[in-house]
């Protein structure tokens, strides 16, 4: 008995995902995405009402921002210390939220995690967030404030270009998103922290959707 033909096409989809699955790390979970995003929106919460509690007593109307944007380099100094602390937590939850969902994903699909492709992801990742976090402080320290979250927001832009290359096509997106954000922040310096929540918040929660629902959804139908 003659063995059936195999069909041209399914076997070219399977080459298809066998290459993509070499040379992309296709792991990254859009519930990381959601997590990340809910955090940053916490984190902007926070920091709007320290700024607000802070700057209450002086009885300053346009928010605490719009006051921080005026400050002297004495007064910056001194929530200095709160606000770097309140950026290791919220990129520290962010990480932690993100090491988990992405973890559970390669796990049930069976595909390692800190391969020499995430590794590679990792890096390019990382290096243009350190150079863009410490600019950022930079930026704070000499009274430039109205300009940090517009620059946090290309570098991360930047960071997700240059990480999309071992990833997903939407990071790219994301990345290019976040960058055009920013531009438009610089614009209006006296909005950055909404301009945060947008970016890091909503954006993240949007693109995370998409993502599960691109690429998640059925494989959550298939185990159940």
């Amino acid at each position: 008995m003659a063995k059936p033909a195999l069909d041209p096409l399914a076997q070219l989809t399977e080459i298809r995902s066998i290459m993509e699955r070499s040379s992309r790390f296709i792991s990254l979970s859009g519930l990381s995405g959601v997590g990340a995003g809910v955090v940053a929106l916490a984190g902007a919460g926070v920091g709007h009402w320290y700024l607000q509690q802070r700057y209450a007593a002086e009885g300053y109307s346009y928010g605490g921002f719009m006051r921080l944007l005026q400050s002297t380099p004495e007064e910056r100094l001194l929530v200095l210390p709160f606000l770097l602390l309140l950026a290791v937590g919220i990129v520290g939850a962010a990480l932690a939220v993100a090491t988990y969902f992405t973890v559970r994903r390669a796990r049930r699909a069976g595909q390692p995690v800190w391969s020499a492709l995430g590794r590679r992801l990792a890096l390019s990742l990382a290096i243009p967030l350190v150079a863009g976090g410490l600019f950022c402080l930079a930026l704070f320290v000499q009274g430039a404030v109205g300009l940090v979250v517009p620059g946090m927001l290309l570098f991360y832009g930047l960071a997700l270009l240059n990480g999309s290359k071992y990833t997903l096509d939407e990071i790219r997106w994301l990345g290019l998103t976040e960058i055009l954000l920013g531009l438009v922040a610089m614009l209006f310096p006296g909005f950055g922290l909404a301009f945060f929540a947008l970016g890091f918040g909503l954006g993240h929660i949007g693109y995370g959707l998409l993502m599960y629902n691109r690429y998640e959804r059925n494989e959550a139908g298939v185990r159940s």
